[in-house]
């Protein structure tokens, strides 16, 4: 059956949709021995010679699909490889997950629940923002946000001229003051919790992830991992319907 080349690419774990598509729109992808520069452009593994960076796709080899939930520890970055020779998440797997990719990003200095998988179609599913798929945060703040600035976390702040969805925040405990925050938010703009924090005058502290839809860090230490089950596939496929 054809299929658009992004979406046959990431099926073969070779890189997210995303990264497909550049690779395309890059000329690094042949069909039938021919450059590829067109992001519509179907074909057949199983007919068709499809050749990315010169490796030959084989029809009767498409990889199992695997999930894997990850808890990243701070210090490590959601890529596959870095030029600047920093620690990545695939430092964190053993190499039979190496040609998986991470769905979605935390930053450097953030940690929490990380998916990564060769579902080219789940992934763009969770990614694509008409889903909304829910995130879950526990971020650490200086001193004691006020009412009024925890109102406007709540409705929405502009982020480069576009105001952010609607957020669930909840302080849950104040601490050496300072205070713990439980935050919900059903987007992933670059950075979005620590700009969004900056411009209401708040310092974060820490930022950690523990949730993404129905994936919970429960009993996965930072720098563990665990496999999803069926069920688990089966319900984030449902919630990005």
């Amino acid at each position: 059956m054809a299929e658009r080349l992004q979406k046959i690419i990431s099926q073969y774990g070779i890189a997210s949709r995303r990264q497909a598509e550049q690779m395309i729109l890059d000329g690094q992808v042949r069909l039938n021995g021919a450059v590829v520069d067109e992001l519509g452009t179907k074909a057949d593994p199983n007919s068709d010679r499809i050749e990315v960076n010169g490796k030959l796709l084989r029809g009767d080899r498409q990889p199992d699909q695997v999930y894997l939930l990850l808890n990243k520890p701070r210090g490590f970055i959601c890529t596959r490889s870095d030029p600047k020779g920093r620690r990545t998440v695939m430092d964190l797997l053993p190499k039979n997950f190496h040609h998986l990719y991470p769905v979605g990003r935390l930053d450097y200095d953030s940690s929490g629940a990380i998916l990564l998988t060769n579902d080219g179609d789940l992934a763009n599913r969770l990614l694509h923002p008409r889903h909304h798929v829910i995130k879950t945060y526990m971020v650490w703040v200086r001193g004691n946000p006020s009412h009024e600035k925890l109102a406007k976390w709540r409705q929405g702040v502009m982020l480069d001229g576009k105001p952010t969805l609607p957020a669930k925040v909840k302080v849950i405990a104040n601490e050496a003051g300072n205070s713990k925050i439980k935050l919900e938010i059903k987007e992933g703009r670059n950075r979005q919790i620590r700009r969004v924090a900056e411009h209401l005058g708040l310092e974060v502290l820490e930022l950690r992830r523990v949730g993404i839809a129905n994936l919970t860090l429960k009993d996965i230490a930072p720098g563990r991992y665990r496999l999803l089950n069926a069920q688990e596939v089966e319900q984030l496929y449902a919630d990005t319907n």
